[in-house]
Parts: C-alpha cells; structure tokens; sequence
C-alpha cells in the first residue's frame, strides 16, 4: 500500500509538473507577468517537493542512509553544474541525476534533481523566474530516470542511460522553451503565442519558434554532453552508487 502512495504521488508531481510548463497551452489569457508566474510555480512547488520527501520517508524509500547519500549527491551535483552550467549547450546537470536515480529509484531523483538546481543556484546566484522550472525540469528527468528497467550487465546498464539522456535533454528543452515561450515570443508574427487559440495551432506556432530560434541545436549540445559524460563516468558512478546503496539496504531488482 505505502508503494501504492509513493508511486501515485509521484505521477501526481509529475504531471503537475507537466502542466506548470505547458501552461501557454491550456490558459486562454495573455500572461504578461513572467516573474509573478515564476513566483507562483515556485510557491507550488516547494510543497510538491516537501509532500514527495515525507511520502519517500514514511513508505521507506528514504531512511537516514537513504538521506545521507541524498545530501551528498545534491552538494555534488551543484557544485557539478557549476562547471557547465548550460553554457552553450554544454550542461553538466542531468548526468549524475539520471545515474542517481537509476540506482535509487523515481522519488530520488525528482528529489536530487530540483534540490541540486536549487542549491547551484543558489551558489553561483542564478535565481530568476527560469528556476522554478528548472528545477521541475531536473526532478522530471529524475523521475523517469527511476523508471528505466535495471539491468545485471554493464554493457546494459549505460546504454538505456545514455539513450534517456538525449531524449530528456530535448525534452527538458522543449519544456523550458514552453514556459516562457509567450513572454520571448510576444504575441505579434507567426511565431508568436496567442492567447486562446486551439492547441493543434499553438503547438504548429511553438514548433517553428523552436526550428527557427536553434533551440533544438542547443539541446543537442546538452544531449551530447549528457551522454558523453555518463559513458565516461557511468561504469565507475554505478558500482560506487550500487555499492552505497546496497549499505544503505536499498536492493533493486535487475533483469
């Protein structure tokens, strides 16, 4: 019943999440606000965040090893992030999410992923409205990093990794471009955002606004970046994690 929860909540923050980004899509009214959006997500979130947290701790997925190592693959991961921070499509986020959650499960990883952000940004003062969503952003990846099917052989274990890193990171830049597509946009020319139009119109007038501005050239570098790093660091990062796991009495069935 408490894995019942656990997995029921999850699905709720995820596709609550979902929403959040894809908000142009379902709100027939011009935003025109972008920090009072970002501020009313973020209020949104933190519960999520919190709610996700004590749902782990009381189904058991989250003790205090479980904790310990949470803390600090999140201090690893912001200082990580540091290094690439999104620069020019090099982004150095997601690897250590994704190889996290993969060893510890969906609740982990939505945890890791929008805590790390938080705290690298709160290291290097990247606060702004974008946060919030990449936040949500990291702990999506995070939660469906958790999903991949394990497997016993290594040659295994990288390749779906490195698969679910490219599409994530095309996904993750749809979603961030999805956002705050209106307020970049404007609501003038045939790439801009209108209010109230059907979805199949919106979703024609996004796709060409992502064609045209090269926001998928630059997922591609975080894609390829992803994937690169997790072939170079995922053999020794699995056998460390699945060791720390296995202290921490976290066993994950493998086929």
């Amino acid at each position: 019943m408490n894995k019942l929860f656990s997995a029921a909540t999850l699905t709720a923050a995820g596709l609550a999440s979902l929403v959040m980004f894809c908000w142009p899509l379902f709100v027939a009214a011009q935003a025109t606000d972008e920090a009072l959006l970002a501020q009313s997500v973020f209020i949104a979130l933190m519960p999520v965040i919190l709610v996700v947290v004590l749902v782990e701790v009381s189904s058991g997925g989250l003790g205090s090893k479980q904790l310990a190592v949470l803390g600090v693959l999140i201090a690893l991961n912001a200082v990580v992030r540091v290094l690439g921070a999104g620069t020019a499509g090099i982004e150095t986020a997601f690897f250590l999410v994704i190889i996290g959650a993969y060893v510890f499960g969906s609740g982990f990883g939505f945890i890791l992923g929008s805590s790390s952000l938080l705290v690298s940004a709160l290291l290097v003062g990247g606060i702004g409205p974008w946060l919030p969503f990449q936040m949500m952003g990291a702990g999506l990846i995070g939660l469906g990093a958790g999903l991949i099917p394990k497997y016993s052989r290594r040659w295994l274990q990288v390749l779906p990794l490195m698969a679910y890193a490219i599409v994530a990171s095309y996904v993750y830049g749809a979603l961030m471009t999805m956002w705050n597509w209106p307020f970049l946009a404007g609501s003038e020319g045939a790439l801009a955002y209108v209010a109230g139009a059907s979805l199949g119109e919106n979703l024609t007038r996004f796709f060409q606004y992502e064609l045209v501005t090269g926001g998928l050239l630059w997922d591609t570098g975080r894609a390829v970046t992803t994937a690169t790093l997790i072939a170079l660091t995922g053999p020794a990062l699995l056998a460390t994690l699945r060791r720390a796991a296995g202290r921490a009495g976290i066993v994950k069935s493998e086929v």
